[in-house]
């Protein structure tokens, strides 16, 4: 494989370190370092897994390398932009804001491996068979437990907000 080619996914890798960072600026190293880590040990990908899955993998690392040696707790930037009048009523877009907050902050406390097959699927867009692959059991495996996933934030939102 080209480096041009693993350039492709750069935007998958920062929209998924995004969705593990909540930071625009930390999500843009962590996909370049990605990148570069990608690029110098394209030898050791031996292509029978989906490139995706690889780069997710080597994205999820550093990010949690960060972690580690920062020895910070992550918190969420919640900051409210602007509501536009777009002819929705107000009141429904506030609303509409604070229950995709809620499932945010549930989805940051989700317990692993949930929360991440969960976000992988739905943020970085996976397959399943390629969620699977990433963590060395099968694609079945990583349809249950998004589905348990998505049972456990619905039942959540039911409890709290209905």
């Amino acid at each position: 494989m080209e480096d041009e080619e693993l350039v492709a996914y750069y935007h998958d890798i920062y929209v998924y370190a995004y969705s593990l960072s909540k930071s625009p600026h930390e999500a843009e190293d962590i996909a370049q370092e990605t990148m570069l880590k990608a690029i110098s040990n394209i030898s050791s990908f031996d292509g029978r897994k989906d490139i995706r899955a690889w780069l997710f993998t080597i994205a999820r690392n550093i990010f949690y390398n960060k972690k580690r040696k920062d020895k910070r707790i992550i918190l969420e930037d919640f900051s409210a932009s602007p509501i536009q009048d777009s002819g929705i009523h107000f009141q429904e877009t506030l609303v509409q804001h604070e229950q995709a907050k809620q499932i945010h902050q549930y989805l940051h406390n989700m317990k692993e491996p949930y929360k991440e097959v969960f976000t992988l699927r739905v943020f970085g867009e996976l397959s399943f068979k390629s969620i699977g692959e990433l963590f060395g059991t099968s694609e079945n495996w990583a349809r249950v437990t998004f589905y348990r996933a998505k049972n456990e934030i619905k039942h959540y939102m039911e409890d709290n907000y209905e």
